[in-house]
């Protein structure tokens, strides 16, 4: 048993049990890829995949009981490097955030600012998608640290912390009719074309269950990622914007103006995650830290440590 198996293991569950992405992913060839597995079964005596031919279809019951070990062992291997890291080069190396473009452009740059002026010789990399692909990342070790506001607290393999909390506004070109009300309802919402996020982003389920609960159906005429194309199509005059409050800015914004939607739609949380039972690099503690003062190395350890719970903190 080696390394190079243990790793094809893995690879072939990412891959959908396509060898040939195996092959591709880990620069092997495909019948390498194919009697690592071979040698493997051979030397437990079982087999790892169901098979259809020479394709796999899936995995055995002992193969879906290797892989849990497996993921373990290969990530206490990432562990022994980092700490050798840690040691060897303490302010050096690199940190891999991933985060929604929402985050990143309004939550986090002040963070980063701080962080680069501490770490500057600490290479920091911001990977950008949605809440399900930044779960992805953090499992599979592509990112250190995830920060959403959906799916995190979802993944067993993750332990999330509470980060800040934040409502939706509602934006519209300056001298639309709706700033003459005097409490936004949702059905005078609903009278106007809405532009707001891509389902499943920056709290779009709460936005839908609002609607869905008081029995209205919105005319969502547009959907985006990210809150600066929908305020673009807002001010073109295409629809009335249902944004995250924090992506208005009266300055950049002239043109615009937010109204208050903090009692139509529920509160928001944003999370920060980790995967659990990974080691962390000092300086990915401080980032933490920068983000929220309340979560110290101490109080993040202790969630990462504890493989016991279920991933919510």
């Amino acid at each position: 048993m080696n390394f190079q198996q243990l790793r094809i293991i893995r690879e072939t569950v990412k891959r959908n049990f396509n060898l040939t992405d195996v092959a591709n992913a880990l620069y092997t060839s495909q019948s390498g890829v194919s009697k690592h597995i071979k040698d493997l079964e051979d030397e437990l005596g079982v087999e790892l995949f169901v098979r259809r031919g020479k394709r796999l279809l899936g995995l055995t019951e002992p193969g879906r009981e290797l892989v849990g070990i497996v993921e373990r062992i290969l990530l206490d291997t990432q562990n022994i490097k980092k700490l050798g890291e840690q040691f060897a080069n303490k302010d050096r190396g690199q940190l891999d955030v991933a985060t929604t473009h929402t985050q990143a452009r309004y939550a986090l740059p002040h963070v980063v600012a701080k962080f680069r002026n501490v770490f500057p010789n600490v290479h920091l990399v911001l990977h950008q998608g949605s809440p399900t692909e930044i779960a992805r990342m953090l499992a599979d070790g592509t990112a250190d640290i995830g920060i959403a506001t959906e799916s995190l607290q979802d993944a067993n393999e993750l332990v999330s912390f509470p980060y800040y909390t934040w409502h939706h506004g509602v934006i519209v070109k300056a001298g639309h009719a709706l700033e003459q009300e005097e409490k936004l309802t949702l059905e005078a919402l609903a009278e106007w074309p809405l532009i707001t996020y891509s389902e499943g982003f920056t709290g779009r389920p709460k936005v839908d269950k609002s609607f869905a609960d008081a029995g209205i159906v919105p005319d969502i005429v547009l959907s985006a990622l990210d809150a600066d194309v929908i305020k673009a199509y807002v001010e073109l005059g295409l629809g009335v914007g249902i944004v995250a409050s924090m992506a208005f800015d009266a300055v950049r914004d002239p043109g615009l103006r937010l109204i208050d939607a903090h009692h139509l739609f529920e509160e928001n949380v944003s999370r920060i995650a980790v995967r659990r039972g990974t080691y962390l690099r000092g300086y990915a503690y401080r980032f933490i830290e920068y983000c929220s003062p309340a979560l110290t190395e101490q109080v993040v350890k202790a969630g990462v440590e504890n493989t016991a719970e279920s991933g919510r903190v």
